[in-house]
């Protein structure tokens, strides 16, 4: 059973940062891309970053410089670091492993960014 696990959401203030983790089992990780994507309130889901399995990276524009994707394929393990966090950044954040045509989601952690 594939199972993807999200923790490290929460309220912060504006400029504050939050890491998020997500914990895989069921799945051969280091062959799947895993990536984060985020949904806010009335809005499509959209992606935040991504990292393949040769480690490289893409990012949303408007995390650039911000957020940094990373993984660990011992742990079977993905982290998003958030720095500088705006409240257009408030949504749930979803962790995602793909590997065509396999594609898993992660239930989702709230991630708020209000004074």
């Amino acid at each position: 059973q594939v199972q993807l696990v999200e923790s490290g959401g929460g309220l912060v203030q504006p400029g504050g940062s939050l890491s998020l983790s997500c914990k895989t089992s069921g799945i051969i990780f280091s062959t799947y891309a895993m990536g984060w994507y985020r949904q806010a309130p009335g809005k499509q889901r959209e992606l935040v970053a991504l990292m393949t399995i040769s480690g490289s990276t893409h990012y949303a524009d408007s995390v650039k410089g911000r957020f940094t994707i990373s993984r660990d394929n011992l742990k079977n393990r993905v982290s998003l670091q958030m720095n500088n966090l705006k409240p257009d950044d408030t949504a749930v954040y979803y962790c995602n492993a793909e590997r065509s045509p396999t594609n898993y989601w992660g239930q989702g952690t709230q991630v708020t960014v209000s004074s």
